[in-house]
């Protein structure tokens, strides 16, 4: 083997690190790249997320729809408090009502909530809440009928979705703070 010298050593060794530089770079790279790549895979707009602007008007709007869990939140229940959480998809909840808003677009609507086939209920209009809160009901078997209404309280036409029933039961406890 031939005698490299210091000079050698040194030469050798920095082809070396450079090569080793190189390869960090391009892995850095490729890393960055793909992450790049991922985050817009997964990304969401707004509008994904949100809905649509309020200030532009949708043609062809997609029926309105209401997603009502099953059941109640039992951190709630351990409390006397029945929460359930409902989700209004193609129409915004608001507290807006009469006849001038039901040419809105996007569509405005809100919800009616009844217990156990009582003649009275009431009106659930706070789009930023979307669960309904009751308190001070009895212990035993309820019932909760929720409807996504228009601006004039009439369940969207043509909506099957838009009336939504749980049953639940509340749990004998030793107190009733309510």
């Amino acid at each position: 083997m031939p005698s490299l010298g210091v000079a050698g050593l040194i030469r050798f060794g920095d082809q070396k690190v450079r090569t080793q530089m190189s390869m960090l770079i391009k892995t850095l790279a490729a890393v960055a790249a793909g992450t790049v790549l991922a985050t817009n895979a997964f990304a969401q707009s707004t509008r994904e997320v949100r809905g649509a602007s309020p200030y532009v008007a949708i043609e062809n709007e997609p029926p309105p729809k209401l997603i009502v869990d099953p059941t109640p939140l039992a951190a709630g229940l351990a409390h006397d408090i029945v929460w359930i959480q409902y989700h209004a998809e193609n129409v915004r909840i608001v507290p807006v009502f009469g006849a001038g808003a039901l040419n809105v677009s996007p569509r405005i609507g809100h919800l009616h909530v009844h217990i156990d086939d009582l003649p009275w209920g009431w009106v659930e209009a706070t789009g930023d809440n979307n669960t309904i809160s009751v308190a001070g009901l009895p212990p035993g078997q309820h019932k909760m009928l929720v409807e996504l209404v228009d601006a004039n309280h009439h369940v969207f036409a043509g909506c099957a979705e838009c009336r939504q029933t749980v049953t639940f039961t509340v749990p004998e406890t030793t107190s009733r703070p309510h």
